[in-house]
């Protein structure tokens, strides 16, 4: 039998039980919630699951935007022994559903502005019975999902605060939450991870490295949904009863100065292409003032624009590397000790090792390995995806699928995958995904995709596509056809229009070689 443990308990309960309850957690708007109010949020969520008839260890999907309802929800269902599933607000009806019925979830709670894609979610995800809205819901939408759906729609706003609720009988190895990531194929994979892994990255990360103290108030680009932004936005500060500063708005240059006068936040989570877009779109110095340290991650930072930030804010900016299956950093350079161009070295509480092309662990530097590492916050597994598990979970390893080189003084840098997946800001792609809506065009024959490194160094997607015979591809409908079929963040950023794909005598993509000709065309410029 497992002693009692729970997430929730450690990261809410604990501030409130030792006399902390007043103490600011979520900012939001003109909003503040203190950690008394958020436990307080917890038990109505607890009551809610409870008269929709959720069970401890049933799923309950979550598409919510970075307001207090989305900590609400994923703790409340965590202190209930409920497993919460945050799902990107970025994907549409049809991806939502496909991955809502992957997980076998019985209930949906959704952020009004999503609520139109209910009837397509519902229609894939069969088993779907209830949903809760969270946020005004206008008429025209309120038609839609009342007068088509043979399910139980509920506001939030209607659920009452009836007092305190129970804790559920969980252990640090209970079932504690599931992310869903692409990972290194082009399937999205629920990523399980028990109870005890969101406190083994608050210590191994957000105490050991950006050393978090209750006064830091933290604001994060990256959106809760992400395995980055849930440890930037939920759980550092609420480990050490610091302030979250939750913003709706998707970060552009423009919004993150405007948060970051409103807010004055002491510690700021982006990603390198939004580090660059903030120097382009010259963000004033005066606005980073409050700040103490950067934090970024999602792709490699390119070692220029990492010496080009800290000269213009005089602000300290932390590279490193972590995944959905390792919930965070595992990782980063350090305060003091920051070598740009690299992901820095092994984060405290994880092991790393390079293993080679036959299986050995490579012990030369310099010399390249795919990346293995192992600590006590990897998930359990992946749902139903036996295959795809055998190859990333190997003992207590696993294997990342990033290959890296170590300098001489223990430092990792990152070389590629050894994959065709693509991560452009931070967020896997799958280039057969693409290419088959790409092909779904009437006048496409064939598509490839790849990923390319833009002249700044950042990531990007680029498609080549292959007209039917005797016809000439619209640009603009092409474009058209991609914007109405997938996420904007999945769409080719360039298209070239080819008479032939590069191939084998087998019949594969030469992708090196697409991979080259775009590498030639950036170097030209």
């Amino acid at each position: 039998m497992q002693d009692f443990y729970n997430a929730a308990n450690w990261l809410i309960d604990r501030h409130v039980e030792a006399g902390d309850g007043d103490r600011i957690a979520i900012e939001s708007g003109d909003e503040k919630y203190s950690y008394a109010d958020v436990q307080k949020e917890l038990f109505r969520v607890q009551h809610a699951l409870a008269v929709l008839q959720v069970r401890q260890e049933d799923r309950v999907a979550l598409v919510l935007n970075d307001e207090p309802a989305f900590p609400a929800w994923f703790l409340g269902s965590m202190r209930s022994g409920i497993v919460p599933i945050p799902l990107s607000t970025m994907l549409n009806g049809d991806e939502l559903g496909f991955v809502i019925d992957d997980s076998r979830a019985a209930v949906v709670v959704m952020s009004a502005a999503y609520a139109k894609s209910l009837p397509t979610i519902r229609s894939i995800a069969t088993d779907l019975k209830r949903a809760v809205i969270v946020g005004n819901v206008d008429d025209e939408t309120r038609k839609l999902i009342y007068g088509e759906l043979e399910m139980g729609v509920y506001l939030w706003a209607d659920f009452d605060d009836i007092g305190e609720a129970p804790t559920a009988k969980t252990g640090a190895d209970s079932p504690g939450f599931w992310l869903y990531s692409s990972g290194t194929t082009g399937s999205p994979k629920g990523v399980m991870h028990r109870q005890k892994a969101l406190e083994v990255t608050a210590v191994n990360y957000g105490t050991s490295v950006i050393k978090i103290q209750p006064e830091d108030r933290c604001l994060s680009a990256a959106k809760l949904f992400f395995a980055f932004g849930l440890g930037n936005s939920l759980t550092f500060p609420f480990s050490v009863g610091a302030t979250s500063i939750l913003n709706p708005a998707w970060a552009t240059p423009k919004s993150v100065a405007e948060a970051l006068e409103r807010y004055r936040p002491t510690i700021f989570y982006g990603s390198p292409g939004l580090l660059a877009s903030i120097m382009d779109n010259e963000v004033s110095p005066e606005v980073m003032s409050s700040l103490r340290l950067v934090v970024v991650s999602g792709e490699a930072l390119p070692a220029e624009i990492h010496r080009r930030f800290t000269e213009l804010y005089k602000v300290p900016v932390l590279d490193g590397v972590g995944s959905t299956e390792a919930l965070h950093m595992f990782m980063c350079n350090r305060v003091g000790e920051e070598h740009p161009g690299t992901s820095g070295r092994p984060v405290d509480g994880y092991d790393v090792k390079l293993i080679d092309g036959d299986g050995l662990e490579v012990t030369s530097p310099e010399s390249p390995g795919y990346l293995h590492i192992r600590g006590d916050s990897i998930a359990t597994g992946y749902w139903c995806r036996y295959e795809s598990a055998k190859k990333a979970f190997i003992g207590e390893w696993l294997r990342t699928g990033d290959v890296y080189t170590r300098t001489q003084d223990g430092y990792y840098h990152f070389l590629g995958r050894d994959n065709d997946m693509i991560k452009i800001g931070g967020i896997w792609v799958s280039p057969a995904e693409v290419e088959s809506i790409l092909t779904e065009h009437a006048d496409v024959l064939e598509a490839a995709v790849v990923g390319a490194r833009t002249i700044t160094g950042l990531e990007t997607a680029v498609a080549f596509v292959v007209p039917r015979s005797g016809k000439i591809i619209d640009a603009a409908s092409l474009e058209l056809h991609c914007r109405s079929r997938m996420a904007a963040f999945k769409r080719p950023r360039e298209i070239f229009f080819v008479e032939e794909l590069p191939k084998t005598a087998t019949g594969k993509v030469k992708r090196f070689q697409l991979r080259q000709q775009i590498s030639e065309r950036v170097s030209a410029k």
